[in-house]
């Protein structure tokens, strides 16, 4: 790789049922780079410290499952739902965790750039990253997007019940001592409270354009 070159990353953070994954992978389609949810990572060390019998608070089968992760584990289809949505935020608050994951996510983008979201991807895997977006959306309207998503998958979830465990996540991702979820100082804070999907990507495209040309780089 020449020394002039400097890859494009793009950093999406946010809370979940923000509309960060989507927006992730539409922005990677239109700039031509790969994307990697980085939520998956945690999710899929959650799953395997559930299958191995463990609690997610063991914070040595956590540390193990992250340190023993295949890349098989994050194509899973069982990686997302209630039982999983709390155990990903008690997984990813261990420190030997977030290390064990660290190396991946920044391998996976140094070489030719990329599109990464997540929660501390501004703050703490690529601080340097192109440009950042931080995408959120009030809590009620998280709640009913997570509630309708499990819905259209068939899964019989309670709104209310769906919305509790959205702010608790929320709580749990902020609060933590290892990388908790914030915007980075130079973060374009973007709220999806009132847009719907073509909205929210024209504005990401916005934000992010400007920030490249600011820049001098072609968007």
């Amino acid at each position: 790789m020449s020394a002039l070159f400097v890859p494009l990353i793009i950093a999406i953070d946010g809370p979940a049922a923000a509309g960060k994954g989507t927006l992730a992978r539409r922005l990677a389609q239109h700039f031509g780079l790969p994307h990697l949810d980085t939520g998956l990572l945690y999710r899929a060390v959650a799953r395997r410290v559930i299958d191995a019998g463990h609690s997610p608070t063991d914070a040595e089968a956590a540390a193990m499952a992250a340190r023993t992760l295949r890349a098989e584990d994050i194509r899973r289809g069982d990686l997302r739902g209630p039982p999983v949505d709390e155990a990903a935020s008690l997984v990813a608050s261990v420190p030997a965790v977030r290390a064990a994951l660290l190396a991946f996510q920044r391998d996976f983008a140094r070489a030719g750039g990329a599109v990464l979201d997540g929660r501390d991807i501004g703050t703490v895997i690529f601080p340097e990253a192109t440009a950042k977006l931080f995408v959120t959306a009030s809590v009620a309207e998280r709640g009913r997007r997570r509630w309708a998503e499990l819905r259209a998958r068939g899964v019989a979830a309670d709104r209310d019940a769906i919305t509790a465990e959205v702010q608790a996540r929320d709580a749990a991702d902020g609060a933590r001592a290892a990388a908790p979820m914030v915007p980075a100082e130079d973060a374009m804070v973007l709220d999806t409270t009132e847009l719907d999907a073509e909205a929210a990507f024209a504005r990401a495209l916005e934000l992010v354009g400007a920030k490249l040309a600011a820049l001098g780089r072609a968007p």
